[in-house]
């Protein structure tokens, strides 16, 4: 086989969910966030698998991205989409059945006029300045929405990440200022929020990142296997050069595998010379640029020729490859190729 070999673990992402479910607030439902196609790992497939660990509420970030939970569940369960009511999103809210999160004044018009009677919910910006209605706003519509009874009034935390950062407090504050008192259902932890403790927790968490084996869920399990295949090995002189640009030169003989994936396959080029693939737990490192198919790795240490070298493996998780390329864990997930064979196994 010439691509790599994806291995998600649907068994651990449902261990990860109960996890998070149990470290929620006594009454307090959890929620599963699967946005962006489950986090590049597919959302419908990631839904099955948790809706028998008793998930009843999915949140996806656009209402194009329902179709794949309404597929696998039916109506047995409620999704919630962050982008709210946008235009064109009418005849797909109604068909689906969807919960839309209004963002503003505009999208409260827009759901009341087109859609009168359907359900939504609200997102409130409690000041990381990205979606919901602030202050002012909410308190121009908050007796109408409460007449309305909407199923959700949430918000989001800009650094529940960072236990100790001053805006988590703030935005708690906020949100309570905002919302304590109208009997509504409330919602403000992410997996992040989730480990701040029960103050956060409100009526319902949704988990996201924690799900899948990222950060700041430090002892979640990791969920996903990266197995790349060799298509080629030589032998370096020392002095000569590997990949575009001659970025990388033998200091000694050296032996060079050339292993199938790139940046094309979610592999960022910010990886060049700074990262390692693993052989039974041997570090092999990356030489050479990440190219948009390939990527070079020294495997002068190794003591047999591999057929296939690990690039996200138990030695190394997605929030340590990630590290090495400057980012965060969600993006490697999210920008994992098609071009993998993905199988998926409940283990």
């Amino acid at each position: 086989m010439s691509t790599g070999n994806l291995t998600i673990n649907l068994k651990g992402i449902t261990n990860n969910w109960s996890t998070l479910d149990r470290m929620s607030a006594e009454n307090v439902e959890t929620a599963a966030v699967v946005k962006a196609d489950g986090y590049g790992l597919d959302s419908g497939r990631v839904a099955r698998t948790l809706y028998p660990a008793g998930v009843r509420h999915f949140f996806v970030a656009a209402a194009e991205e329902a179709s794949a939970i309404r597929r696998e569940l039916g109506d047995n369960v409620t999704i919630y989409v962050f982008s709210g009511h946008m235009r064109g999103d009418t005849d797909m809210i109604h068909d689906l059945h969807l919960v839309p999160l209004l963002n503003s004044f505009d999208q409260l018009t827009r759901h009341l006029e087109a859609l009168p009677g359907h359900a939504f919910g609200v997102q409130l910006d409690t000041g990381m300045n990205r979606l919901g209605m602030e202050a002012s706003e909410w308190e121009a519509v908050r007796d109408l929405v409460v007449g309305l009874n909407p199923s959700l009034v949430m918000s989001h935390l800009a650094c529940a990440d960072e236990p100790d950062h001053p805006m988590n407090r703030q935005q708690l504050a906020q949100f309570c200022a905002m919302t304590d008192g109208l009997g509504l259902k409330r919602s403000l932890a992410a997996t992040g929020g989730i480990l701040l403790g029960p103050e956060y927790h409100f009526d319902m968490t949704r988990p996201g990142i924690g799900l899948y084996g990222g950060a700041p869920y430090a002892h979640a399990e990791s969920v996903v296997h990266l197995s790349l295949p060799v298509i080629q090995i030589r032998d370096v002189a020392e002095g000569e050069t590997v990949g575009y640009g001659n970025s990388w030169s033998a200091s000694a003989p050296a032996r060079i595998a050339t292993v199938a994936a790139g940046y094309a396959d979610g592999l960022l080029r910010a990886l060049s010379n700074n990262a390692s693939l693993w052989h039974e737990g041997q570090a092999c490192p990356i030489v050479g640029r990440v190219s948009m198919d390939m990527i070079g790795v020294d495997v002068t240490a190794l003591p047999q020729l591999p057929e296939t070298l690990d690039i996200l493996c138990p030695y190394q998780s997605v929030d340590e490859l990630a590290d090495k390329a400057g980012t965060i864990g969600y993006e490697i997930l999210t920008s994992l190729g098609a071009r993998y064979a993905r199988r998926y196994v409940n283990q």
